[in-house]
């Protein structure tokens, strides 16, 4: 059928569309997933390239649609009319759960929900309380690329590097960092009663996947949707070890770096600030309705100038406790002009 793709749901709805007579009209309840992320570029291709989107349903609570059927991932409805692509209204609609009782609804332009600069055809649904009319109107628009910054996601996959992990420090190992040993300005490194290793020694096998010692900013690949922030992210320290000449990043982590090395110390700081904001968060929220941060999601975002991170980065550093609370008043206030919501 010509169609690519990676799951079921995305193969059914693709067919389907290639089914549709003009005009004809197409509904779906399915998950989210397919509105980010690589695998599913070519699934969005076929939606954006053969239909308008008329309107979509997200649900507020993921757990309580669809139980009975131990469905867990996040689920909205859909609708597809099959006539050709141009600028036009989409109806986006809110309920806590499948009985509608607290159903509402509003109307945003499609270009708020497929930005027309984005090469990745990411699908964002605003949602109300967060919506502006001039989310156009970035006021922050550096790739990581123009920063000369990168981001990856951790090359240590434990299961399949099992014999060359230690549970504690040893000699020719070097740290081996997980979510769990992160903080927000700190790694606690090592953690002796954790199921999870703290080192990996060093050989032929694993030396190709070390990071030099240095300054990292760190994001969480997985979260809740119930958790306070979508993107949790956290600052690797070399202080935070005992002078490692290199560190290992397990797969639950995408790593911030320059060139597979460190970042600038004021930098590093001001990545974990901005990423940590209610702007940022509001923004990942809109296209991205599952648990998991991927590194194509932190690519395709715009950032900061890295004079700009650095001012974030050293006022993150004169901080005796720093709360989100005080990084999202202070980025409103250094960032953000005219109430705009800056990605």
């Amino acid at each position: 059928a010509d169609i690519e793709t990676v799951n079921l749901y995305s193969g059914f709805v693709a067919l389907c569309i290639k089914l549709l007579n003009e005009h004809g009209e197409l509904v779906a309840i399915i998950p989210r997933s397919f509105c980010n992320g690589p695998y599913y570029k070519p699934f969005r291709n076929i939606i954006l390239n053969h239909t308008q989107i008329s309107h979509i349903h997200l649900f507020d609570s993921r757990k309580n649609n669809f139980r009975d059927d131990e469905v867990l991932q996040e689920n909205i409805i859909i609708k597809l009319v099959k006539e050709p692509p141009v600028t036009h209204t989409i109806k986006i609609s809110t309920s806590t759960d499948g009985s509608f009782s607290d159903y509402n609804e509003y109307s945003v332009s499609s270009e708020a929900v497929v930005v027309s600069s984005d090469a990745e055809f990411f699908i964002r649904i605003p949602e109300l309380k967060h919506y502006d009319v001039s989310l156009q109107d970035y006021n922050i628009t550096n790739s990581l690329d123009s920063l000369n910054l990168s981001v990856s996601t951790g090359p240590v996959v434990d299961f399949r590097a099992k014999k060359y992990l230690s549970q504690m420090p040893e000699p020719e190992t070097v740290p081996l960092v997980y979510p769990l040993h992160l903080n927000m300005t700190h790694c606690i490194w090592p953690q002796a009663n954790s199921k999870k290793a703290n080192s990996i020694f060093v050989n032929n096998e694993t030396r190709r996947m070390f990071f030099p010692s240095g300054y990292y900013c760190a994001v969480k690949r997985f979260s809740a949707k119930e958790e306070k922030r979508r993107i949790t992210a956290c600052v690797i320290s070399p202080s935070d070890f005992s002078e490692p000449q290199s560190f290992a990043f397990e797969n639950h982590l995408n790593i911030f770096h320059v060139g597979k090395k460190g970042l600038d110390k004021d930098v590093a700081y001001g990545l974990m600030v901005f990423l940590n904001s209610s702007i940022v968060d509001r923004y990942f929220r809109s296209f991205n309705g599952h648990t998991q941060v991927n590194a194509t999601d932190l690519k395709q975002m715009y950032y900061p100038s890295l004079q700009e991170l650095k001012t974030l980065g050293v006022w993150a550093q004169k901080c005796q406790n720093l709360t989100f609370e005080l990084i999202d008043d202070y980025v409103e206030r250094t960032l953000c002009h005219h109430n705009v919501i800056a990605i």
